[in-house]
């Protein structure tokens, strides 16, 4: 039988779960209920009902949902904890950025390499790591198994580095440039852009400020 596809809208909300169901667990809560939840994180009780029970469904009526049993479901589902191996292209600033941050390996991502082209930052120090020269980017590919590839380069550099990323096997590519990349059928590319998130800031803020 075939498996039935869930929607990237709802895979997009798994995360919210996790980080909601996290804070939770932290402030010692041991069950919650779906119109519980759907007030802390401004969802509805059908939503959040019809989400999980996109992969089986995970609580009990009457006694809702276990907050450790649940985040553990959502960990299973989205493979946090499985230990997955990235490497970051560009050490500008977002690139060591992230390649600093400390709240990947807590979730099993872990940044093993960083490469520019820049003989300024080659050879760089940047965390626990050295900046590599990106004409080894081939080599270091053919060697090592790498889960995820962060593109951070220059937008005019994006779509090339990305071209050689899955033309060496890299299946999974998270692109932090200033433009979006595209990728074969068989490779994930998640464009994150920061100033996306940023204009839509500025135009709720105008919103408020008109209403007020």
């Amino acid at each position: 039988m075939e498996k039935q596809r869930v929607s990237d809208a709802v895979i997009r909300r798994l995360p919210r779960y996790y980080r909601q169901l996290s804070q939770l667990e932290r402030e010692g809560v041991l069950r919650i209920s779906s119109g519980q939840l759907s007030r802390l994180m401004s969802l509805t009780a059908s939503q959040i009902r019809h989400d999980l029970n996109c992969f089986g469904g995970f609580g009990q009526q009457g006694y809702g949902y276990s907050v450790k049993g649940l985040k553990s479901a959502i960990a299973d589902i989205l493979e946090l904890g499985q230990q997955k191996h990235m490497i970051i292209i560009g050490a500008g600033n977002i690139g060591q950025a992230l390649a600093c941050y400390e709240g990947f390996p807590r979730e099993g991502f872990y940044v093993h390499a960083i490469f520019d082209n820049n003989p300024r930052l080659i050879g760089k120090t940047v965390g626990r790591l050295q900046v590599s020269d990106i004409q080894e980017l081939e080599s270091y590919l053919a060697a090592e198994k790498v889960n995820i590839a962060v593109v951070a380069t220059p937008g005019e550099f994006a779509q090339q580095t990305a071209d050689r990323l899955t033309a060496c096997g890299v299946r999974a590519i998270w692109n932090f440039a200033p433009i979006d990349v595209a990728a074969p059928n068989n490779v994930v590319v998640e464009n994150v852009s920061l100033s996306d998130s940023l204009y839509a800031l500025s135009y709720f803020m105008n919103q408020l400020d008109e209403q007020a």
